[in-house]
């Protein structure tokens, strides 16, 4: 018992570990929330595609000595809306479309980071620096969490029912586009919520692994919630102390415990899991 409460006292000696606890707790939140959306919706890849697009926001706005999350955001907004245009007026799929304009916007990226050499650290970028987050950088987070969180709860019923059947939301009168630009705007913010932690190439991780696994265990809407929930902070959790003691890339361990539960949901889970359902058939 001694040993297990060293285990979490010690590294809280050390201011940045708080912060950086605090920071994997508000980004495990939020993004297990709004990951729960994003699996019923099949956004996975449009997740993927606007984390990658947010480099040229990050270096336009180091150019432009505004706050980096402004540029981040507003990127990631262009290439969610570059999407849908380009899909409105072109045969291709969106899967197609995403993978074109995300890839060409993270190029982009490189390009003007290597022609500005700016002070930032590109590992920073792609792969976040949760151990180097300051109390600026929690007071940023936790007001753009609170506001997906706020958001969420006000226009869930509405969020729950477009992520189902967009048709039916559309027949019963609900502002379907209203609420597909919603979350294309959360999706933003809750990103760069989660650059700092984890960064641009590990955050789709947190943005689908939570609600994954949750999807694999629970039936109802509610109870996926609650276990996306536990499960980011769970893992956030244990990634940062795991991190701190193997002197490990603590956002990579972050997500290294999700795909571990996921791969265990995976094989046990009791309805869904694969050895499960073969020992019931048996």
């Amino acid at each position: 018992m001694t040993e297990l409460y060293d285990f979490f006292i010690e590294p809280m000696q050390y201011a940045f570990m708080q912060r950086a606890l605090l920071m994997a707790v508000l980004v495990g939140l939020v993004s297990a929330v709004f990951s729960c959306f994003l699996v019923l919706k099949g956004w996975s890849l449009m997740g993927d595609a606007i984390s990658h697009a947010v480099l040229p926001g990050i270096v336009m706005a180091y150019l432009l000595a505004i706050p980096l999350s402004i540029g981040a955001f507003f990127a990631g907004l262009f290439t969610a809306l570059a999407t849908g245009f380009v899909k409105e007026n072109t045969r291709l799929k969106e899967d197609s479309i995403m993978g074109v304009i995300f890839s060409g916007m993270f190029a982009f990226g490189m390009v003007i980071f290597v022609m500005a050499k700016p002070d930032i650290h590109l590992d920073h970028i792609l792969f976040g620096n949760i151990l180097g987050v300051q109390a600026a950088d929690l007071y940023e987070t936790g007001i753009i969490c609170a506001l997906t969180l706020v958001v969420i709860i006000i226009r869930r019923h509405d969020l729950l029912l477009y992520c189902f059947d967009q048709a039916y939301a559309r027949a019963i009168g609900l502002p379907v586009k209203l609420i597909h630009y919603t979350l294309l705007v959360m999706l933003s913010l809750t990103i760069v919520a989660s650059l700092k932690a984890v960064g641009a190439i590990l955050v789709i991780a947190m943005l689908v692994a939570p609600g994954s696994i949750a999807y694999l265990l629970t039936n109802r809407f509610s109870s996926m919630l609650v276990v996306a929930s536990f499960v980011a902070v769970f893992s956030s959790i244990m990634g940062i102390f795991t991190g701190f003691y193997l002197n490990a890339d603590t956002g990579a361990t972050i997500i290294l415990i999700q795909s571990a539960i996921f791969m265990l949901v995976f094989m046990f889970a009791p309805k869904t899991g694969i050895f499960m359902r073969k020992n019931l058939a048996i």
